[in-house]
């Protein structure tokens, strides 16, 4: 067994998509029309393109809104991404106009960082132990 899927509520599909290729650097894998505005819109690594996709869904069911603005609200990261460096990947997202609610942190053997994704949640940036 593995992850094959998992996903993140997001604002708006379409500006989640920007920050989430543009910025983060993703690839967008899939981008199917579900009627209305809603698309089945996931991404993946660049390392891992036939990996773990994400998927940006709309953040329409009460539940979902409720349940992610608390997690932001009390600071909680919704999501997890591993980067080589978190130091030097703050630094390239700071430079292109992310917002961090957390510097680099070092805890024990892992470094993290936590951004605001801008479509309405929390992403940590960790390294893994080495």
């Amino acid at each position: 067994m593995k992850i094959h899927l998992t996903s993140v509520f997001v604002d708006d599909q379409t500006e989640a998509l920007r920050f989430y290729t543009e910025v983060l650097g993703f690839l967008k894998k899939h981008d199917v029309p579900l009627g209305g505005e809603d698309r089945w819109l996931t991404v993946v690594s660049p390392e891992e393109p036939g990996g773990t996709e994400l998927l940006l869904e709309p953040a329409r069911h009460p539940a979902a809104r409720t349940y992610r603005d608390a997690l932001v609200q009390d600071g909680i990261p919704l999501a997890q991404f591993a980067v080589t460096d978190v130091k030097a990947e703050y630094e390239r997202l700071r430079a292109l106009g992310v917002r961090f609610t957390q510097e680099p942190t070092e805890t024990g053997p892992v470094t993290t960082a936590v951004l605001d994704d801008t479509c309405g949640n929390l992403i940590q940036l960790a390294t893994e132990p080495r």
